[in-house]
């Protein structure tokens, strides 16, 4: 029963998901199968471009971004899934479920936003592609990483402190994991603030996203119509779809989530779209990535063939 009084213990129950008792260890293995495999497709990923010189150039670097943020804001989602999964009782401290939503939300801003200098990336090397290396050198690539990373910091840190600094009527997340929208339902404050910050932080986020994916890829797609050549043709398919199917998923269970904090007659399928939006891009993302860039590739194989011919 919700009560307009003030709770003052710092323990929540995280309402999970209604899971049967026999689909109990299927989903917690395959929580497990998917977790150890994108730790270990993008960790894999994230030593071999540390330790290989050859690779220590400008696009690898946005490799590096996608692993490491895949690899966090997984981590700090998955393992505690899983916990609650097997247990009955599923409950986690206020300071705990705050700084899950920052990782969590950080972990969707950094990936907009290192998908959008991914974007301009492809831009450059697809219509610029003499002056790629003067344009896209270690140093411009570094500074956006940094900027991707500050922007979404500063931005999930006003989120978050909005949040925190509301009183609490309730004690149950009604969710699986926490995030802003589930913390802030436990205030019986007026959340309006919290809510026009919501709005502006995913208007920003979404239009910066969409409109610079909107705006290299309509360029990319008139430089292929204008020249009609075949080479230019196959490489901005074979580099910009998989990019741009990779960004749509994401996008997609990024709206559902969103979208669906506004109907609480569908809680499983919120739930189901938010995991989706970490855990797909996370696998999708190293072996994508990793096949269809040639220098990646060629190491990957050449390592594995150590591996397998006798010494």
């Amino acid at each position: 029963m919700e009560r307009n009084t003030t709770v003052s213990g710092d323990i929540l129950e995280i309402q999970g998901f209604d899971i049967s008792p026999e689909f109990t260890y299927p989903l917690f293995f395959l929580l497990l199968f998917v977790y150890f495999s994108l730790l270990f497709s993008n960790i894999g990923v994230l030593v071999l471009i540390i330790t290989e010189k050859s690779l220590h150039q400008p696009m690898y670097i946005l490799f590096c971004n996608l692993s490491v943020n895949d690899v966090i804001g997984n981590t700090v989602l998955l393992p505690q899934l899983m916990a609650h999964i097997m247990s009955t009782e599923r409950f986690i401290t206020y300071n705990q479920c705050a700084v899950q939503a920052f990782y969590s939300h950080t972990f969707g801003s950094a990936s907009h936003m290192i998908l959008i200098i991914m974007a301009i990336d492809r831009y450059v090397a697809i219509c610029h592609p003499l002056r790629y290396s003067s344009i896209m050198t270690t140093k411009t690539v570094v500074g956006l990483s940094a900027s991707a990373w500050g922007v979404s910091l500063v931005l999930v840190s006003v989120l978050i402190g909005l949040t925190v600094r509301l009183s609490r009527c309730r004690s149950v997340i009604q969710n699986a994991y926490c995030d802003n929208a589930s913390l802030f339902k436990l205030s019986c404050d007026d959340v309006s603030i919290n809510n026009i910050y919501g709005l502006f932080f995913t208007v920003l986020l979404f239009g910066c996203s969409i409109g610079s994916i909107a705006v290299t890829y309509i360029r990319i797609a008139l430089l292929c119509w204008i020249k009609k050549n075949k080479e230019l043709n196959n490489r901005a398919l074979q580099t910009c779809a998989s990019h741009l199917v990779l960004y749509l998923i994401m996008l997609w269970s990024g709206f559902l989530t969103i979208i669906l904090h506004r109907f609480p007659d569908y809680p499983d399928l919120r739930k189901i779209a938010y995991i989706l939006f970490h855990v797909v891009p996370a696998n999708l993302n190293p072996v994508i990535y990793g096949m269809q860039t040639r220098s990646l590739r060629d190491k990957i194989v050449q390592i594995l063939q150590r591996q397998v011919t006798p010494t």
